[in-house]
């Protein structure tokens, strides 16, 4: 928290929604189709968001930080998280939508541990809700900045910007995740950061929490040009 005397932190006050880690979408009691998502991008955006002053709720399908100050809600499929970003919308300003979310899930889960046999295995795959499409229908999207994540290994920020248009979002942050070093479960990182104009801000290759701190501060300066508009 700031000091007496201090300058304001910026953002005080504002409600931020983090997503984080990647989702697990059940094949049976012991299997789940997932990614290779460790949380590490969410959870630093988690710490430099309570430095800016943020009340912070995370919305995570991996380990959070360890520290106070964080409302944290543990979910495993897409579905959960869905359900669980649409309660946490109704109190918040912001959406950080940094987790992996599974593209597709199995169409049945069965009840016991499938065996293994000579016989090929065949998975009857279907698509997973898509979060950041359906809060087009939540009563507080206009008022939420919505921050979306894409992780991408070609074609890099023609599929960024397809997807940042296509969704409605207010900012994506591209991660090439094909780069050495900056990949998923990584400590380091390195984003370009798009508007519906172009790129806003590119950050090198540096710790994900330093990453972090300059995506906040971005977003912070994208609050105030809300509040003066």
């Amino acid at each position: 928290m700031a000091s007496a005397g201090s300058p304001p932190l910026p953002l005080g006050g504002v409600g931020v929604v983090v997503t984080a880690g990647g989702t697990r979408e059940p094949i049976d009691p012991v299997r789940f189709l997932g990614n290779r998502s460790s949380g590490k991008m969410g959870n630093a955006l988690v710490t430099a968001c309570r430095e800016a002053g943020a009340e912070v709720q995370l919305i995570t399908a991996a380990a959070p930080p360890v520290g106070p100050g964080v409302s944290v809600t543990q979910v495993e499929t897409a579905a959960e998280m869905q359900l669980a970003v649409w309660r946490a919308l109704d109190h918040a300003d912001i959406l950080l939508m940094a987790a992996a979310v599974a593209d597709y899930r199995p169409r049945r889960v069965a009840e016991h541990k499938l065996k293994k046999s000579a016989a090929e295995l065949t998975l009857d795959l279907v698509p997973t809700v898509d979060i950041l499409e359906s809060l087009r229908e939540h009563p507080r999207r206009t008022r939420v900045l919505v921050v979306g994540f894409a992780a991408e290994t070609d074609d890099l920020l023609a599929n960024a910007a397809g997807k940042l248009r296509r969704k409605g979002l207010d900012l994506i942050v591209l991660n090439d995740v094909g780069a050495p070093g900056v990949g998923m479960g990584a400590d380091d990182n390195a984003v370009t950061v798009l508007d519906r104009e172009g790129v806003v801000l590119t950050v090198e290759r540096m710790p994900k929490l330093e990453v972090a701190r300059r995506l906040v501060a971005l977003v912070g300066e994208r609050m105030v040009r809300r509040h003066e508009a």
